[in-house]
C-alpha cells in the first residue's frame, strides 16, 4: 500500500472513530423511534376523523345562499374550496381562497365567524362530540402538538378535552370555529419516544423553521459519513476466504466483533436510511425544476370552465337535499357547470347539478376529454382507469380514494394527475421530482413497497429486522465509544 492510501486509511479511521462516537447515539435514537412510529403516527386529523366531528346540515337554516358567502368574503376569483359545514348548530360556509386563507360565515346572517371564546369552542364541541362533557383546557399560540405553520391560520387554538377513556382533546381555531386537531392520550405519550424524537420535533426547534432543517441536514448529513465510512472499512477488513489465523472472518472480537459484522450486514440499509432522511428536508432531484404555480392554476381554471367568483343556486334545491345525509357539501364547477358535491357520515359522495338537483355521473370519455385541459400546452398521451392501488397510488394514513383515473402529460415536468372516477374532482398531481422523492425517500425510508404493505405482518417483520440491526451496529458503536472514552 503507498504511504498516500496508507495516510487516507488512517484518516478515515480516525474520522469514522470519532465522529461515530456523537452520531451512535443519534443512530440508537432514529431506529428505536422509527419502531414506535410504525405503530403510532404524529398526531393529525384524518378525513375520517373530520368527518365524525361533522352535524347533518340543516339545509332548511340556510338563508345565506353561495354568491352571497362569495361576495361576503371579498374574493376576486373563485376559491379554491367553497363548502357548508355545521357550526354549534348552525349552517357555515367555509371559503378557502386560493392563497390558503380561510374564513367562515354563517349561512343563517351571514356574520364572520371570528375571535371565537372558550364558551364558543364549547359549544363547537359539543355539538360535534355528543354524549361528552368537553372540559375547556386552555388557549394557546402552539404547543407540542400544533407547531406545524398549517395552523397558523387559525391561532389561538382552543384545547378542549373530552374526558373520555382515550384521553382525547381537540383544538378549536379561535378564527373559523373549525376543529383543527385532535390527539389522544396513547398518541401524546409514544410520540415522545417516536415522532418527536426521530423528527427532532421538539417545540422550541421546530417552531424555527429554518434552524430545525439545518439541524436535520447537518446531522444526517454526518450520519451519512459515518455510514459509508464504516461500510467501506467494514468490507475492507473482513476475510471470507483468507481468513485471519484465528480463523475468523473479523480480527475484532467482543463488542468491536459484532459492530464489524453487523456494520457489513446492515450497513447499506444503515446508509439508505440516513440518506433518505437528509432527502426529506432537501430537495432529491433539483435539475427537475418546479412547475410554474401560474399555470398550474390555469389548467385548473380550465378544468372547471370557469375562474369568476360566482356561484347560483336555486334556492328552491335546499329543501330537496334533506333527504340526504349531508355533513359536507362542495360548490364547485366542473367543465363549466356548477355543481355541488354532498359527502354523508359514511363517505360517499354524490354529485348533483346545481341548476337542477339532478344526480350527475362522468363517463370516463368525458373525463379523459375535459382533462386535457389540466396543463396548459401538453398533450394527454395516456390514461388508466386504476381500480386497486399501485406503486404511485397507495394507502398511507387513510385509505386512497378508487377507482381513479390517472392521465399523464407529455409536459417538461413529465406530470400526472390523479382524478376521482365518480366526481371528477382532481386529487393529486405528481411530477418527475415527485416520482424519483417516492422512490429515493418513501420506499427507502419506509420500504413501502406495493408487495409488503399488502401481506403485514410482512412488512413488520423486514423493519423489526433491519431497525434490530441497526441498533447493534449503532448500539455496539456507543459502547465502544464509550470505552474509548474512559481510557482516554
Amino acid at each position: 500500500m503507498s504511504p498516500a492510501l496508507r495516510s487516507l486509511q488512517r484518516w478515515l479511521v480516525s474520522s469514522h472513530r470519532w465522529l461515530a462516537i456523537a452520531t451512535c447515539l443519534l443512530f440508537v435514537a432514529w431506529f428505536a423511534s422509527g419502531l414506535v412510529m410504525i405503530y403510532v403516527p404524529f398526531p393529525a386529523l384524518t378525513g375520517a376523523e373530520r368527518l365524525a366531528h361533522l352535524e347533518r346540515i340543516d339545509w332548511q337554516a340556510v338563508k345565506v345562499l353561495p354568491q352571497q358567502a362569495l361576495e361576503l368574503a371579498g374574493v376576486q376569483e373563485f376559491p379554491r374550496e367553497l363548502r357548508l359545514e355545521m357550526m354549534a348548530g348552525e349552517p357555515v360556509w367555509r371559503i378557502r381562497e386560493r392563497r390558503g386563507w380561510e374564513y367562515s360565515f354563517s349561512a343563517v346572517d351571514g356574520e364572520l365567524v371570528s375571535g371565537l371564546r372558550a364558551e364558543d369552542a364549547l359549544r363547537v364541541v359539543n355539538a360535534a362530540a355528543p354524549g361528552v362533557q368537553p372540559r375547556f383546557i386552555e388557549t394557546l399560540e402552539r404547543d407540542q402538538w400544533t407547531v406545524a405553520s398549517t395552523f397558523d391560520q387559525h391561532r389561538p387554538l382552543h384545547r378542549i378535552a373530552l374526558d373520555d377513556d382515550a384521553g382525547t382533546e381537540l383544538y378549536v381555531s379561535s378564527r373559523t370555529g373549525e376543529i383543527v386537531l385532535d390527539t389522544t392520550w396513547r398518541e401524546r405519550f409514544w410520540n415522545w419516544p417516536g415522532a418527536v424524537l426521530h423528527w427532532f420535533y421538539f417545540e422550541e426547534l421546530r417552531g424555527r423553521r429554518e434552524l430545525w432543517r439545518q439541524v436535520i441536514l447537518w446531522t444526517s448529513g454526518v450520519g451519512i459519513y459515518v455510514a459509508v465510512t464504516g461500510l467501506w472499512l467494514g468490507i475492507d477488513r473482513l476475510r471470507l476466504r483468507k481468513r485471519y489465523p484465528t480463523g475468523k472472518v473479523t480480527p475484532y472480537r467482543g463488542w468491536m466483533a459484532w459492530h464489524h459484522l453487523a456494520g457489513v450486514a446492515g450497513g447499506v440499509f444503515l446508509l439508505t436510511w440516513v440518506f433518505s432522511g437528509w432527502l426529506s428536508v432537501s430537495p432529491p432531484v433539483p435539475w427537475a425544476g418546479e412547475p410554474d404555480a401560474r399555470l398550474i392554476q390555469q389548467g385548473l381554471d380550465a378544468y372547471a370552465g370557469n375562474s369568476d367568483a360566482r356561484f347560483a343556486l336555486n334556492p328552491a334545491l335546499l329543501p330537496s337535499l334533506e333527504r340526504l345525509d349531508a355533513r359536507e357539501a362542495r360548490f364547485e364547477w366542473l367543465a363549466g357547470r356548477p355543481r355541488i358535491v354532498i359527502t354523508d357520515a359514511q363517505s360517499g359522495r354524490t354529485v348533483l347539478d346545481a341548476d337542477t338537483g339532478a344526480p350527475v355521473t362522468y363517463s370516463q370519455e368525458q373525463l379523459i376529454e375535459n382533462a386535457r385541459l389540466l396543463v396548459p400546452g401538453a398533450n394527454l398521451h395516456e390514461a388508466t382507469l386504476l381500480t386497486s392501488e399501485d406503486a404511485y397510488w397507495y394507502s398511507r394514513r387513510g385509505p386512497r380514494r378508487l377507482p381513479v383515473l390517472r392521465v399523464k402529460f407529455d409536459d417538461e415536468h413529465a406530470t400526472w394527475i390523479h382524478i376521482d372516477a365518480a366526481t371528477g374532482a382532481v386529487l393529486g398531481r405528481m411530477h418527475a421530482g415527485d416520482r424519483v422523492n417516492r422512490w429515493l425517500f418513501d420506499a427507502l425510508h419506509s420500504f413501502d413497497f406495493a408487495w409488503l404493505r399488502a401481506h403485514r405482518p410482512a412488512w413488520d417483520i423486514v423493519m423489526w429486522v433491519l431497525s434490530i440491526a441497526g441498533l447493534v451496529i449503532s448500539v455496539s458503536g456507543v459502547v465502544i465509544g464509550w470505552r474509548r472514552l474512559r481510557a482516554r
